[in-house]
């Protein structure tokens, strides 16, 4: 699984607009002074936020971005996806099949392993909202204390 720059910082902009509590959002350069990112930059991914549908631009010159939807509707794993690539690319065939696992060999062996983690990260990523991320530290805490116990139980 590799974590692109597009990704992180993304997500990083969407964890802002889900905190921001003024009903106008955050505009473009709220954003790009609180990230230390470029406004060119934040426009870009703004515009792929919005074409995913996971924010929306209010109207007026103190307009700016919101959440599309709730924080609790949005999972992270979509948001990574829409911002990159699928985050299992790299164990599908040129056809986007999923490879099967194998261990035939040792080199089949090892990609088995890597499979096994990619799955396990989908997993939790697939659990995740940005709700859950947007609150206090201490709730979050509360949240990935509650999550992490109930992932592994399920192995």
């Amino acid at each position: 699984m590799k974590i692109t720059a597009q990704e992180e910082y993304g997500l990083r902009i969407l964890i802002r607009i889900g905190s921001c509590k003024d009903r106008d959002g955050m505009s473009i350069p709220q954003l790009s002074e609180t990230e230390q990112l470029s406004q060119h930059y934040i426009a870009k991914l703004t515009r792929l936020l919005r074409m995913s549908n996971f924010i929306r631009s209010t109207p007026g010159n103190k307009g700016g971005y919101v959440l599309a939807k709730p924080a609790d509707k949005i999972v992270i794993k979509q948001v990574l996806e829409a911002l990159g690539t699928p985050l299992d690319k790299e164990f599908t065939d040129e056809n986007g099949a999923v490879m099967r696992f194998c261990t035939s060999s040792v080199d089949c062996s090892s990609r088995s392993l890597w499979q096994m983690i990619q799955m396990t990260v989908n997993n939790l990523l697939e659990r995740i909202t940005l709700s859950d991320l947007v609150n206090e530290n201490e709730a979050s805490k509360t949240i990935f204390d509650a999550l992490v116990p109930e992932f592994l139980e399920k192995r």
